[in-house]
């Protein structure tokens, strides 16, 4: 994962890499940002749980109403006050809502 491409990206404040179960393993930050590496720790873990969660959303949709093709959920975007995170996979990044281009965030994740 190229992490200094995804800083590229319109809005990019951090981007950043993590296992299964949630731990930091790489990441970038912009300079002059107030995001730190503790702040992207406790966010990648929020990552793994979000994903967990939503997946047994999708998949309890599924059994309920016995549409398909919510699964497998890779991706999602979590949207704040002034900060949004796009993640796929195990990688992310995070971007300044105003100047965020979200589609070309997911791309940009999709191709890594």
């Amino acid at each position: 994962m190229d992490l200094q491409k995804l800083m590229d990206l319109p809005g990019a404040l951090a981007a950043f890499t993590y296992t299964d179960k949630g731990d930091l393993q790489s990441h970038v930050l912009r300079e002059g940002t107030e995001i730190t590496a503790q702040m992207l720790d406790l966010l990648t873990r929020s990552c793994v749980a979000n994903l967990a969660i939503a997946s047994m959303e999708a998949r309890g949709w599924e059994a309920l109403t016995g549409q398909g093709g919510f699964q497998p959920l890779k991706g999602f975007s979590v949207v704040g006050l002034e900060w949004s995170v796009v993640v796929n996979g195990n990688a992310g990044v995070v971007v300044k809502n105003r100047d965020a281009d979200y589609e070309a965030a997911f791309q940009a994740l999709q191709a890594a």
